[in-house]
């Protein structure tokens, strides 16, 4: 019987053949987990009382969503954190590295891998083809411990997007596309599959967004299967890789999307859900007080060097906050040779470190009252930056940075 990509990893993992429903416990090859979550891995791990971790080479702690701290309270868990990686000698990325899931996908993660994530958008990393899923701080306090984790193998979701993306429309708003579809709860722990002539002309930056906004519709995790795309940016980071995983032409899905490219135009997903998306052309107008660009989703460089190309075309709108944060310290690095960050800078915008920033509405754009933002996040939830009394409005770089020169919601290809 033919296997989904997902089987075909788990499969290789253990050695011997597994489908999805299936109930197995598999060796990792990564366990990660950032600010917001380490502390309770580790506090659950404390209560395992083993007093040892299975590899600690192999489990990875980021300083990225509260970073530079704002609170001493969250200061102190930083102290837990960085202590708990020196007793143990856990590898650790501290504040200013970057995104957890950034970092991970330009250091770490290869094809074929199984990473435990205390953080639900580890599915970033299935673009270079790992079975990487979001696990509970107990979950993750075992495979610290033992080095392994209990599934449930997932049913898959074959995605298949084809066409040509016409001017103004990005990956981005073919996650949306997906999401409007699927709606929230439609793959609940189902595995997806990115598949399609859209998919093998897009960069890794812009796969990164698609499988990183997955989890949106309720995903386990999702996956794109190797390619020369793939192959090449495993190369330029210097990674070595176990193989090539392709699912079987006959591997069975428990159902099958079809987008056509080509008729997408840009969108955007008002408040207060990810999949209460529109086209961008019904809301245009609406008056915003804050644009921000960033995140796991959007903060590559692929993406600020869509903002700058905007930019150059017209100041940030007086009364409107223009926040910018590079996923890692490497985007920044480049960014900052590249001159995009200033072109950010002298158009009004303003550069944040590496990290979530206002995404986790912890610091760095906490909204007031009534205030309006768009933003390139993957989360709109009521209070998600920080405050319930404000509006987060989802959608690509390119739609966030032609709304923050206009001051209004605006359709990017209005100024591309």
């Amino acid at each position: 019987m033919g296997m989904t990509l997902v089987e075909k990893i788990i499969s290789h993992k253990l050695s011997h053949e597994v489908y999805a429903g299936e109930f197995v416990t598999i060796p990792v090859d990564w366990i990660i987990a950032q600010d917001g979550t380490a502390p309770l891995a580790i506090r659950q791990f404390n209560k395992l009382n083993v007093g040892r971790i299975f590899n600690p080479k192999r489990i990875i702690f980021f300083i990225d969503h509260a970073a530079p701290s704002p609170r001493k309270e969250l200061s102190n868990e930083h102290q837990l954190i960085r202590n708990f990686a020196r007793k143990f000698g856990i590898l650790l990325h501290d504040v200013g590295d970057g995104i957890i899931h950034q970092v991970f996908v330009e250091r770490y993660v290869s094809p074929g891998d199984i990473v435990v994530g205390a953080d639900s958008h580890t599915c970033t990393a299935g673009a270079l083809c790992a079975f990487a899923a979001g696990f509970g701080s107990t979950d993750t306090a075992v495979a610290m411990a033992f080095g392994k984790v209990w599934i449930k193998v997932p049913e898959t979701i074959e995605v298949v997007v084809q066409g040509k993306l016409p001017k103004g429309v990005y990956s981005k708003d073919v996650a949306l596309a997906l999401i409007a579809k699927l709606g929230a709860n439609g793959a609940v722990y189902k595995a997806i599959e990115f598949r399609g002539d859209t998919i093998s002309q897009l960069s890794m930056d812009s796969r990164f967004t698609l499988t990183n906004m997955a989890v949106e519709c309720g995903a386990k995790t999702a996956l794109i299967e190797v390619d020369n795309v793939c192959r090449r940016y495993l190369k330029d980071h210097k990674r070595d890789f176990k193989g090539d995983f392709k699912a079987d032409p006959d591997a069975i899905y428990s159902s099958r999307v079809y987008i056509d490219a080509e008729n997408l135009e840009p969108l955007i997903a008002l408040p207060h859900r990810v999949d209460n998306v529109k086209p961008v052309t019904e809301v245009e107008g609406i008056e915003i007080n804050q644009a921000f660009v960033g995140t796991c989703t959007n903060g590559r460089l692929e993406d600020l060097l869509i903002v700058a190309s905007i930019l150059k075309k017209g100041r940030v709108k007086d009364g409107v906050r223009l926040l910018v944060a590079p996923a890692s310290r490497d985007i920044y690095l480049r960014a900052l040779s590249m001159g995009i960050i200033e072109i950010i800078v002298k158009a009004g915008g303003i550069v944040l470190p590496p990290g979530c920033g206002p995404c986790v509405g912890v610091h760095l754009g906490v909204l007031g009252d009534g205030e309006v933002c768009i933003s390139t996040q993957n989360r709109n939830f009521k209070g998600r930056m920080g405050n319930p009394n404000s509006e987060i409005y989802l959608a690509s770089p390119a739609t966030v940075a032609a709304s923050a020169i206009k001051g209004k919601i605006t359709d990017p290809r209005e100024v591309l």
